[in-house]
């Protein structure tokens, strides 16, 4: 028995070999297969582990990487079985493939593989298939709605300057559980989750009219605010206080309707409105008589904040059983 048969060495992994493009002729040992006419000249593809069967039209048909590969332009490595080796993923190989064939291909849908399928279209100088990839991820940029980001205030500073910097009317939220030194009413906790998210569907829902804040550190429990051209409108306290006959609770309230009542009122300052012309000239308003006053008193009406309260105040009167219960606010 020879050498090369008993040891070790007949176990080795096939060798590979160098060849040139001018040895992949129709009929050779590498291929095994009978070409059917001159265009269909099929050559096996072993990309990075997926494998492939083309014709050398397909590979030369475009002026890319692959037909300097396959025209003579370059050299390819082989193993012993044939297969021309080509050190890149093959995931998006097929897709390639399709595109030298027929000139278009569905592209996928998801971003991260339009990216993937772009790179190694750059990497085989498949320019239209570049192009049809780089369009595509700019209509998904394009067609993508904006992030609705909701900023968190962690200070009156902070806060300050987030009225200041926008021009948008202002929805804040202020919920601070710990705020609390009471016990809470049994539906409080379920009330609070509902404020919370009502204030995410207001956010998504007008996310480009209105700034969303969320404030986590101020000094009430469950408070919203709204904001218009810099100025607080209006002010919807959701906590109460009830004065049990043996203890104090703080009960959260959930009052929706009056929420987005006033979510809605604050869309009237999206943009800056100076007083009409007409109106004025048809009321007297720009002329003397009165004027000084007139502008006073819509001044006090620019810094009035209208306040909303639930019940702040609930009183147990603590009459002997069975008596009337009397509340007060």
């Amino acid at each position: 028995m020879s050498a090369e048969a008993s040891g070790p060495a007949a176990a080795e992994a096939p060798s590979l070999e160098v060849a040139k493009p001018s040895d992949l002729e129709p009929g050779s040992a590498a291929y095994g297969l009978k070409p059917l006419t001159t265009n269909s000249k099929y050559v096996k593809l072993n990309v990075g582990g997926s494998l492939h069967y083309t014709t050398l039209r397909t590979l030369t048909g475009q002026d890319t990487r692959l037909k300097a590969m396959f025209s003579g332009r370059a050299e390819v490595l082989t193993d012993a079985g044939g297969w021309v080796l080509i050190d890149r993923s093959g995931r998006h190989f097929g897709t390639i493939l399709n595109y030298l064939r027929d000139g278009s291909v569905p592209l996928p849908e998801s971003t991260r593989e339009l990216g993937e399928l772009l790179g190694e279209a750059r990497h085989y100088l498949v320019q239209g298939l570049i192009e049809d990839c780089q369009l595509a991820l700019q209509q998904k940029r394009e067609n993508v709605s904006p992030l609705c980001l909701i900023p968190m205030v962690t200070s009156p500073r902070e806060e300050q300057q987030l009225l200041a910097s926008t021009s948008k009317p202002v929805v804040k939220l202020l919920h601070n559980r710990s705020n609390n030194k009471y016990s809470y009413t049994s539906t409080s906790d379920d009330n609070l989750l509902k404020n919370i998210e009502l204030f995410d569907k207001l956010a998504l829902r007008f996310h480009g009219r209105l700034l969303f804040l969320k404030d986590v550190l101020g000094d009430e429990i469950c408070c919203w605010s709204f904001y218009g051209q810099g100025r607080k409108i209006a002010e919807v306290c959701c906590t109460s206080i009830v004065y049990a006959t043996e203890k104090k609770q703080t009960k959260v309230e959930f009052p929706e309707a009056r929420i987005f009542e006033e979510t809605l009122n604050i869309l009237i300052y999206e943009t800056p409105r100076g007083p009409d012309p007409a109106l004025l000239e048809a009321t007297g308003g720009a002329a003397g008589g009165g004027g000084a006053s007139r502008g006073e008193d819509e001044e006090n009406r620019e810094h009035r904040v209208r306040r909303i309260h639930v019940r702040r105040h609930i009183t147990h009167d603590e009459r002997p059983h069975g008596q009337q219960i009397v509340f007060k606010d």
